[in-house]
C-alpha cells in the first residue's frame, strides 16, 4: 500500500469515529490536508458516510451503570479475582487518552482526567481528588459507586480494609512499576494477593469499546524544531553509552515524538503519536507503531536508522534483549515492561526517561516559536476579552458561549491545531472549582456581580499555549479586589525573582503564597507545571509547588506561573501566565543567576486591582507589562479591539 492510500485508510477509520475522533469536532478538513488527501466537503462527506455504515455495525455493550459493573463482575470467576483496579490511563501513562482507553468514565461514568476504582464482589469505590469532587457526584450514581478522595484516602489505604485472603486484580500495562510495587507491599500487609492479569476485564466486559486511534502522523519541520532526529539520536546515544547501558525503553509519546521530531493525533488535546521504542547505544531505534499512520514522506523522515515495527512486536523486542543492560523509567513506564525485561534476564537500571531534561530545556528555535505562537494565541484571547467586554448578562451569555467563541477566535490564527487542554470557563461559584468543566447540565450564565474566569490553551505547530484570565461582570466587592490583588502580587512575584542556578520549582513556591499567607488564606494546587513545545501541557519534570523537587529550574524551562485563590460556593480567582527560565547577567555576580521571561501576552483585569496594595515596584511591572501587551497585540486587532486594548493597558 502506498503512503497515500495508507493515509487515506487511517483517515477512513479516524473519521469512522473508531478511536472517538476528538479532532473531528474541531477541524476535520485539516485533518484531510494532514493526511494529504482534498481538502474538499465531498471527501469529508464520503468519510462521514462510512463512519455511519461503520457504526451500524458495532454491537452494543451493556448500556446501564449497574449493567457494565454486572459484566465486569461476571468475570472475576474466571480469573480467579475477588476484586479488579480501574484504572484512568493507557499502555503510556498518559494524562489524555484515546476514547478506547477511557476505562474508568465507561464503568463509572467519571469523566475526570484523574482518578481510580476498585470493583469488588459487593462494593465499587471512585477516587478522585479536590479537582473533581462536584463532577464525581454529578456522573455517578450514589446507590452503586461509593466516593473516596485520592489523596486523602487512596486506593493503596482502602485496600487494606479488604478481607485477608482478598484477591485483588491489575492491568499491569495500565499502572506504572513504582505503583505496582506500592499496591504489592500494601496488599501483602492486608494479608491478600496483588494479581497481574494478562486481559483486562474491563475490555471483555465493553464489547462495543472503540479500537486503538489510527490518527495522521506528521513530520514535526526543522524550523520549528531546532534540532534534527539525528542530532538528537545521536546525543541520547552517547549518554547511553557513557553510562554503560545498551539500550533505553522509551514508553512515553512525547518523548518518542520529541526525539524523532515527529507530531501525531491519537489523543485529545495532545499532539501525541502513540507508540513505544526501543533507543540503542549505537544511535539506532526501534519504533513500535501503527505504520498506518504514516502520511507521506514519514519513512522517508525517519530514515534507515529507525526501524519500524508493528505495535505487537514489542513484547518479543524486550524479552530478546536478554541480559542486556537497559534503562527503565519505574514511575513512567508502566508494571508490564518491567515484567517483560525481568523474564528476559536483563539488566535493569531503574533512571528517569532519559529525554525528559534535554525535551524539557527549549533551544533557540523552540523558544522563538513559542514567542511566535503566544503572540497569535494573545491576540485571539484579547480579542476574547474585548469581546466579552461589549456583552450584556443574560440568558446568551453562558459559560459554553464563551467557549465556543474563544474557540472559534483561536482557530482563525496561523498554525492551529486545537486545543491544548479542555477549556475552564467558570462564572461565578464555578470558579472555585480550580478545575471545572461547563456542561449541558451545569452551563451557567455570566451574571452581573460575578467573577468570571476562563482558564484555556491551545496546540500550535510552532508552540503550546496555557493563559487563564479573570474577569469581572460588573461591579466588584471590596473583598474580591483585596484577593484579586495577593494573587496578582504573588504572580508578579515570582515573576520577578532571581535565582541562583541549582535551585527548584520548590524553593520558589512560597513567593506566589505569601501574600495570600498574611491574610490567612492559601490555594490547594501547585504554582507551576512545566509545558512543552507543540507537546504537552503538562510536562515533567520542572515544576512550582510545595511539594519536594530535586529537578533544578534550567534555562529553557516553560513553566505556567498560576497562583490563585478560591472561595468555595462564590468565587474564585487565578492568574496565569507561562514564563520561560533564562539566565540573568548580574555585575560582580559570584554565581550563574537565573529569572523568568514572560511568554503570555493579553491584558490583566485592572478593574479587580485595588492599587494601595501595590508596592511602587508592583505598580510598575504591571504598567511595563501592560506597555508590552500593548506594543505586541495592539497591531494584530482591528480598530475597535484596538480601542477596548487601550483602556485595558492603561497606566495605573
Amino acid at each position: 500500500m502506498n503512503a497515500h492510500a495508507e493515509a487515506a485508510t487511517a483517515l477512513d477509520d479516524l473519521l469512522a469515529g473508531i478511536d472517538g475522533a476528538p479532532h473531528k469536532r474541531e477541524d476535520p478538513l485539516a485533518w484531510l490536508e494532514l493526511a494529504g488527501l482534498p481538502r474538499s466537503d465531498a471527501e469529508l462527506a464520503r468519510l462521514e458516510r462510512r463512519r455511519e455504515a461503520l457504526l451500524a455495525q458495532r454491537t452494543p455493550g451493556p448500556a446501564t451503570p449497574a449493567e457494565r459493573l454486572a459484566a465486569l463482575r461476571g468475570r472475576f470467576d474466571a480469573l480467579g479475582l475477588d476484586g479488579f483496579v480501574v484504572a484512568r490511563g493507557d499502555e503510556h501513562l498518559n494524562e489524555y487518552v484515546a476514547s478506547g482507553a477511557e476505562r474508568l468514565a465507561w464503568i463509572s461514568g467519571f469523566t475526570g482526567s484523574a482518578g481510580a476504582a476498585v470493583v469488588t464482589r459487593e462494593a465499587a469505590c471512585l477516587f478522585v481528588d479536590g479537582r473533581y469532587t462536584l463532577q464525581a457526584a454529578e456522573q455517578t450514581d450514589a446507590a452503586l459507586w461509593m466516593r473516596k478522595h485520592l489523596i486523602d484516602e487512596p486506593p493503596l489505604a482502602w485496600v487494606r480494609t479488604l478481607p485477608r485472603g482478598f484477591r485483588l486484580g491489575y492491568d499491569p500495562r495500565l499502572h506504572a512499576q513504582a505503583w505496582a510495587e506500592d499496591a504489592e507491599a500494601a496488599m501483602k500487609a492486608a494479608g491478600g494477593t496483588l494479581v497481574a492479569v494478562a486481559a483486562n476485564p474491563v475490555d471483555a466486559a465493553w464489547s462495543d469499546r472503540p479500537a486503538a486511534p489510527i490518527s495522521p502522523v506528521i513530520v514535526h519541520p526543522l524550523e520549528f524544531a531546532g534540532r534534527s532526529a539525528a542530532d538528537k539520536r545521536r546525543a541520547l546515544a552517547e549518554g547511553l553509552a557513557a553510562r554503560g547501558l545498551d539500550a533505553a525503553v522509551l514508553t512515553q509519546p512525547d518523548s518518542i515524538a520529541w526525539l524523532l521530531n515527529i507530531r501525531g493525533f491519537d489523543v485529545p488535546n495532545t499532539p501525541l503519536p502513540l507508540a513505544f521504542a526501543l533507543a540503542h547505544a549505537d544511535a539506532t531505534v526501534d519504533l513500535y507503531i501503527d505504520a498506518r499512520k504514516f502520511t507521506a514522506g514519514i519513512r522517508e523522515h525517519l530514515g534507515p536508522e529507525v526501524r519500524v515495527h508493528a505495535p505487537d512486536a514489542f513484547a518479543t523486542a524486550l524479552e530478546a534483549l536478554g541480559a542486556r543492560a537497559v534503562s527503565a523509567d519505574p514511575a513512567r513506564s508502566n508494571a508490564w515492561v518491567f515484567q517483560r525485561l525481568a523474564a528476559a534476564g536483563a539488566r535493569i537500571r531503574r533512571e528517569p526517561d532519559p529525554l525528559m531534561l534535554p525535551k524539557a530545556c527549549k533551544n533557540a528555535a523552540e523558544l522563538a516559536g513559542l514567542r511566535a505562537a503566544h503572540v497569535r494565541d494573545g491576540v485571539a484571547i484579547t480579542r476574547l476579552l474585548a469581546w466579552l467586554s461589549r456583552q450584556r448578562p443574560g440568558p446568551a451569555l453562558t459559560e459554553l458561549a464563551v467557549v465556543e467563541q474563544a474557540w472559534r477566535l483561536r482557530a482563525e490564527g496561523a498554525r492551529f491545531h486545537g486545543l491544548s487542554f479542555g477549556t475552564i470557563s467558570a462564572a461565578g461559584p464555578h470558579a472555585a472549582l480550580p478545575h471545572y468543566r461547563a456542561s449541558q447540565t451545569s452551563n451557567r450564565a455570566l451574571a452581573d456581580g460575578e467573577i468570571y474566569l476562563i482558564d484555556s490553551g491551545a496546540q500550535y505547530l510552532d508552540g503550546t499555549t496555557d493563559i487563564t484570565r479573570t474577569t469581572m461582570i460588573g461591579a466588584p466587592s471590596t473583598e474580591m479586589r483585596d484577593r484579586y490583588t495577593r494573587v496578582l502580587k504573588g504572580h508578579i512575584a515570582l515573576d520577578r525573582t532571581v535565582f541562583p542556578s541549582g535551585t527548584s520549582g520548590a524553593q520558589l513556591d512560597v513567593l506566589a503564597r505569601q501574600f495570600l499567607w498574611v491574610a490567612g488564606l492559601d490555594y490547594d494546587h501547585g504554582t507551576g507545571h512545566g509545558v512543552g513545545m507543540m507537546l504537552s501541557v503538562h510536562e515533567g519534570p520542572q515544576r512550582i509547588a510545595k511539594g519536594a523537587s530535586s529537578v533544578a529550574l534550567a534555562p529553557g524551562m516553560v513553566l505556567s506561573d498560576e497562583p490563585g485563590y478560591y472561595k468555595a460556593g462564590e468565587y474564585g480567582i487565578r492568574i496565569e501566565n507561562l514564563v520561560v527560565v533564562r539566565e540573568v547577567a548580574i555585575p560582580d555576580a559570584e554565581r550563574p543567576m537565573l529569572g523568568f521571561e514572560a511568554l503570555t501576552l493579553a491584558p490583566i483585569e485592572r478593574r479587580l486591582i485595588e492599587p494601595g496594595l501595590l508596592t511602587p515596584d508592583e505598580r510598575a511591572w504591571i504598567d511595563a507589562y501592560h506597555a508590552r501587551v500593548h506594543a505586541e497585540i495592539g497591531p494584530h486587532l482591528d480598530a475597535e479591539d484596538r480601542a477596548w486594548l487601550e483602556v485595558a493597558t492603561a497606566a495605573l
